[in-house]
C-alpha cells in the first residue's frame, strides 16, 4: 500500500473495506502477479518477463516492491555471482488466490454470456 495512505487503514478512512483490497491490488498488474505466484511457486524476476511479456522491467520492478511492502510478496536474495533473487507468495498473499479464482471464473462466466449474445 502506499505510504501516504497507510495512515488512512489505521484511521478507518476507507468507507468499506473493498476499498482497501481495491487499493492493494490495484493496477494492471498486480493481480497478475499474484496469480502467476501462486501458479508457479517461487519466480525468478527475469521469468516473470517471459511470464507477463506486455509488462516493463520498470513497470515489474514497482508493482513487485508495492506488493512486497504490503506484505504479500516475499523477497529472496541468494548470494551468490551473479545474485539471483526469487519472489514468492506470503500466506497473506496466498489467502487472496481464492478471491483471483472467482474472479477468474466470474471473468471467463463474462465472456461465454457475452459471446452467446453476439450469436
Amino acid at each position: 500500500m502506499p505510504k501516504d495512505r497507510l495512515n488512512k487503514v489505521s484511521c478507518n478512512n476507507y468507507r468499506c473495506e473493498i476499498e482497501v483490497t481495491l487499493e492493494i491490488l490495484s493496477g494492471k498488474w498486480k493481480a497478475l502477479i499474484i496469480w502467476n505466484l501462486h501458479e508457479h511457486g517461487a519466480i525468478r524476476f527475469n521469468e516473470f518477463r517471459r511470464l507477463i511479456p506486455e509488462i516493463t522491467q520498470k513497470m515489474l520492478t514497482q508493482q513487485l516492491k508495492d506488493l512486497e511492502e504490503s506484505g504479500l510478496v516475499n523477497r529472496t536474495i541468494y548470494p551468490q555471482i551473479p545474485p539471483m533473487v526469487e519472489y514468492s507468495l506470503t500466506d497473506l498473499g496466498n489467502s487472496l488466490v481464492p478471491i483471483l479464482e472467482a474472479m477468474d471464473k466470474w471473468g471467463k462466466d463474462f465472456v461465454d454470456n457475452y459471446k452467446s449474445k453476439l450469436k
